[in-house]
């Protein structure tokens, strides 16, 4: 198979295995997986609807993270029991339980404004604003891969065909990282142009480095430029 430029494009740990084993080699868009969501809710959204929320993506794989943040703690103790209603009436039940078990989360924090700390620090994948206003959210939140705003926008939605791209950083690489898009497939290269001034001004300085590296060729390549004073 002839050697590509770029590989990009979900897929599961297998898919992130191989872009691993072709890095450096070609250009990929990201590591991602396992996948994780992170809800926060200002506890008016029906418990039923976050429960399924956190499923969507505890069922993908034992490794999935869904967490739940809200300053309402009767809020979060309805979501808890609709938890415990609904996970048996789902197929992939086991995987939920384990998934849930392992990296779930109900998180009581004490206002709105600790729950953005936590958005900032956790960095998540997909970010559930389950909120009455979520626009005022959007100043303060700086690291996440998707956000849905709103009670009615459920992650689900992006994952299948509410857009944008669904390529997403996972495992707190948000912080760094962007999802696939456009300017993926864009590169750039540097401009460098010096006038017979500047290359003798540069040249100077670049012989002192180049000499204290003891890279003479690099050193007197720079100093055939200097004008003579």
């Amino acid at each position: 198979m002839p050697r590509v430029d770029k590989i990009v494009g979900p897929g599961n740990i297998y898919v992130a295995t191989a872009k691993r084993a072709v890095f450096g080699q070609v250009g990929i868009d990201m590591i991602a997986g396992p996948s994780e969501i992170m809800v926060v809710s200002d506890g008016l959204t029906d418990p039923d609807w976050l429960a399924m929320d956190l499923f969507s993506q505890a069922e993908h794989d034992e490794d999935a993270q869904a967490i739940l943040v809200s300053w309402d703690a009767e809020h979060l103790a309805n979501v808890e029991a609709a938890i415990e209603r609904l996970l048996p009436t789902l197929e992939r039940s086991d995987i939920v339980r384990e998934s849930l078990r392992r990296r779930g989360a109900l998180v009581l924090c004490r206002d709105a404004e600790e729950a953005v700390t936590l958005i900032n620090r956790i960095a998540p994948e997909h970010l559930e604003l389950s909120v009455e206003a979520p626009d005022a959210w959007l100043a303060g939140i700086r690291h996440a891969g998707a956000i849905f705003m709103g009670r009615y926008t459920a992650e689900a939605l992006g994952d299948y065909c509410a857009g944008p791209n669904h390529v997403l950083p996972t495992s707190g690489t948000a912080r760094f990282s962007s999802p696939l898009g456009v300017y993926d497939f864009q590169k750039r290269s540097s401009l460098i142009h010096c006038s017979a001034e500047g290359a003798s001004a540069l040249g100077e300085v670049a012989s002192v480095l180049a000499r204290g590296e003891s890279l003479t060729a690099h050193a007197r390549s720079a100093e055939y430029r200097i004008k003579p004073s």
